[in-house]
């Protein structure tokens, strides 16, 4: 039996949510074209039964934990960014393996030779991840300057976390590289975000998509009360930001937009849970909510 933690990092809008959810099978963490979607070190399970590899070795089965962490993102004056890139560097601690995400869309910078100086001298296994491989060789310009850092990794690969493809011969090399261990989650249990959690990623989702890049990252939500009833399940939660221009624009005119939040969160919690939802949806000012993460 295999077994170990896995943590996933890279710049913020790599496909780190993303990619955890296609290893894992299922949406368990929150994904939007947005930077600093993710605030939060998110696990999820995996298990793998045992296989035959590339060299005809047997790899026993076994459960691989993978973490998914904030995007780095480097702006000192942002106290949110701080705290972000303070959670992924503390999730590197007593791991067993590192995926490394990368997105050959964008050129390496700043950000990018921030968390390549922060994992390569980590004496722990390294994996390469180069995510958006459906997209064209055009879009993909900035490939071979990422396939020059492929000597500091045990592999180096070319997938689609969107799209799920060639994402089989990274979960092998991942079981291949974890050790031997029992399992830490039962078969079930695939992550440990608990129900009130994964409620409000949903809906913080849904705002980003909706507003876009009306409104900043002084958002977030929480979830007051899941009361399971046996037709329906009935959810109230909040909306919170740190300035009323950003209330009214949450809310919209005549309450418009939060409906919107409203109806296309309810629609998903619908389809994941098989259940009837009717969620109750306010937006509050708080300034302080940056200090609860």
């Amino acid at each position: 039996m295999k077994s170990g933690f896995i943590v996933l990092v890279g710049r913020s809008n790599v496909g780190k949510s993303t990619l955890i959810n296609t290893l894992v099978g299922t949406k368990i963490a929150a994904t939007s074209f947005r930077a600093q979607m993710t605030r939060h070190a998110i696990q999820g399970a995996m298990n793998m039964p045992a296989f035959t590899n590339k060299l005809g070795e047997e790899v026993p089965e076994g459960q691989a934990v993978f973490i998914d962490t904030p995007g780095i993102f480097k702006d000192k004056k942002n106290p949110l960014s701080a705290k972000l890139t303070q959670k992924a560097s503390q999730a590197l601690q007593r791991v067993d393996l590192i995926i490394y995400v990368v997105d050959p869309t964008r050129e390496i910078g700043q950000e990018e030779r921030a968390v390549y100086g922060m994992i390569r001298h980590l004496d722990i296994p390294k994996i390469l991840v180069m995510n958006k491989s459906d997209l064209s060789p055009k879009e993909r310009a900035h490939a071979k300057s990422y396939e020059m850092w492929g000597p500091d990794f045990e592999s180096v690969f070319s997938l689609s976390a969107l799209k799920a493809s060639h994402i089989t011969p990274l979960k092998q090399k991942v079981m291949e590289l974890l050790p031997e261990g029992e399992i830490m989650y039962p078969e079930k249990q695939l992550t440990n975000v608990d129900k009130k959690f994964w409620i409000s990623e949903i809906i913080r989702e849904k705002v980003f998509s909706i507003l876009n890049k009306e409104v900043p990252y002084s958002v977030t939500v929480e979830v007051d009360e899941v009361e399971e009833k046996k037709d329906i399940t009935v959810i109230k939660a909040r909306v919170l930001t740190n300035a009323d221009r950003y209330k009214r624009m949450i809310i919209g005119k005549g309450a418009s937009t939060i409906k919107e939040i409203g109806k296309l969160a309810r629609k998903e919690l619908e389809q994941a849970t098989n259940h009837k939802v009717f969620l109750e949806l306010e937006v509050e000012v708080d300034t302080h909510w940056i200090e609860r993460i």
